[in-house]
């Protein structure tokens, strides 16, 4: 919407000054022509005619040269007042539309409820947010930047300028009603600072942050983070491991998790792989390897434990969840059998 209309402005502008120039090149070539005047002296009176600053003339003008400079004086006056009309209403329409859009945006991020608040959309935001698109959660960035939030600003990414730092603006972004918030800021005391003022917004919130350094993790852990991600050491780590086991971890980069058409992997509520308010089954009596081709590779059980490799016999009780492995076929099939898309 705001930028067609801005578009639409800056062609009418565009046209005003093409005017402007067009009334110099004539009056400059018409002193030229009509009273002999210098190229020098020609620009001078066309440019303090055009101005009407009032100034005298280099020589007494003749009658043809007075008829034109009339003619020159009516057209300018006319042309100028036409461009400066578009370039006030150019710059008022910037500002209302962007407003207009801002409050547009901000009634559409009240509107959310358990999202995820993502502060600062640089390289490990964007691939949050990226992550979260594919898995159609609902999220709002926060980003202090005005040049990155005109370049990304859409109605699939709602965004709010500011500094993440402060609380009016992580509560316009909704922390109060947001179900986890990610700090991928650049800087550990800026995280540090965001992760204080959510835990303090937000009790209950799930907040995850990035670190740099080593020694930040447990200031980060103490002020109130529930995750804390070191991306240079998980990087390094990576990197060592393909020397080390590189067949391993090539199997284990292939395998796509959930959000995309090449799934392998997928997390799922017990609820809805059956009606657990009636008697609780169990992984065989799922029977999910015959039934779709998946396998189950792990379960969470209530309390969040992990149990890696299940056995066939253990209970699945409301609250858990199952993690299966298959081929992309194979967790399309259990996503149309159960209905989880």
């Amino acid at each position: 919407m705001l930028n067609p209309i801005l578009s639409f402005f800056r062609k009418k502008i565009y046209v005003a000054l093409a005017l402007l120039l067009l009334v110099l090149v004539i009056g400059v070539f018409g002193y030229r022509l009509i009273s002999g005047y210098t190229w020098v002296d020609s620009i001078y009176m066309t440019v303090i005619t055009i101005t009407t600053v009032g100034f005298g003339e280099v020589q007494p003008l003749d009658e043809t040269s007075k008829l034109f400079t009339v003619f020159l004086i009516l057209t300018s006056v006319v042309i100028v007042g036409y461009a400066l009309s578009i370039i006030t209403e150019y710059i008022l329409s910037r500002n209302s539309l962007e407003e207009l859009k801002r409050k547009k945006m901000q009634k559409k991020i009240d509107t959310l409820q358990n999202h995820t608040i993502i502060c600062g959309y640089g390289r490990n935001g964007k691939q949050a947010a990226k992550k979260l698109m594919s898995y159609k959660k609902p999220f709002v960035i926060i980003e202090k930047d005005k040049e990155i939030i005109e370049k990304f600003e859409s109605e699939m990414i709602p965004m709010v300028h500011g500094n993440a730092n402060e609380d009016d603006i992580l509560m316009l972004a909704g922390l109060d009603r947001a179900s986890t918030l990610i700090s991928a800021l650049p800087s550990d005391a800026d995280n540090l600072f965001v992760v204080l003022s959510a835990r303090q917004l937000n009790k209950n919130a799930c907040i995850i942050s990035r670190a740099s350094q080593e020694t930040s993790y447990q200031k980060l852990k103490l002020a109130g983070a529930n995750n804390v991600i070191l991306p240079d050491i998980i990087g390094g780590d990576h990197m060592a491991s393909l020397v080390v086991v590189p067949d391993l971890i090539e199997f284990i980069d292939n395998l796509a998790v959930g959000g995309n058409e090449d799934v392998n992997i997928e997390e799922i509520d017990v609820d809805r792989l059956y009606n657990t308010s009636s008697k609780v089954q169990t992984i065989k009596d799922l029977d999910l390897r015959n039934k779709t081709g998946c396998t189950v590779i792990g379960y969470k059980n209530c309390d969040g434990e992990y149990i890696v490799n299940p056995e066939a016999e253990i209970k699945l009780v409301p609250n858990s969840k199952v993690i299966v492995l298959g081929r992309p076929e194979q967790i399309q099939k259990m996503n149309s059998i159960y209905e989880l898309d």
